[in-house]
């Protein structure tokens, strides 16, 4: 054999072993690459379906709050609504014009005549001009919607027969009904 020859053979199994490490090199690069792609559509997957899992959960809490928002504004407009008509109505009643209102007062005194003698009556202002015919001795005017105390000389005893009172606990019994009519709700 000759130089040439063994040259050309040495030259030859050295490109045979270098085309076998070239392609067991070429092979683990693409494992290598199959391995990063799986691992990263793994990854895209698990990040995907956890912004989807915090997307509808946002949503969610996005929606209770905007339905607790109008469940609040529309309770803040019915409580308005309702201190408006309180207000209305003892407007109402406490208007001098209002109908029937002497035969309240009547009947206030006629329940007040039960009482002990010797009382003072304490007229509110509007109903002093009705009340100074009822027998009674007439004490100060009074604050109220309508209606009298009566007073003990010694200031000891009060009796209360205004307006006021009595409308307070009838608004009080009867609000189930008022918000019913106003609500249409039960």
């Amino acid at each position: 054999m000759t130089l040439d020859e063994l040259a050309t053979e040495i030259s030859n199994q050295a490109e045979g072993e270098a085309k076998a490490i070239v392609e067991v090199a070429q092979a683990e690069a693409k494992r290598i690459e199959d391995n990063a792609r799986s691992e990263v559509s793994e990854a895209s997957s698990i990040s995907s379906d956890k912004a989807e899992r915090e997307s509808a959960q946002l949503s969610v809490e996005v929606v209770a709050s905007a339905r607790q928002a109008n469940q609040k504004r529309a309770l803040i407009a019915q409580r308005e609504e309702l201190d408006a008509t309180w207000e209305t109505v003892k407007e109402e009643v406490g208007s001098p014009k209002m109908k029937g209102r002497k035969q309240i007062l009547d009947s206030l005194v006629k329940e007040a005549s039960k009482s002990k003698s010797g009382m003072v009556m304490r007229p509110v202002s509007s109903d002093r001009a009705t009340l100074s015919k009822s027998g009674f001795t007439m004490g100060d005017d009074i604050d109220g919607l309508g209606g009298f105390v009566l007073e003990s000389k010694d200031g000891s005893t009060v009796l209360d027969f205004r307006f006021d009172f009595r409308l307070e606990a009838a608004w009080k019994s009867s609000l189930g009904e008022v918000y019913r009519i106003l609500f249409g709700e039960q």
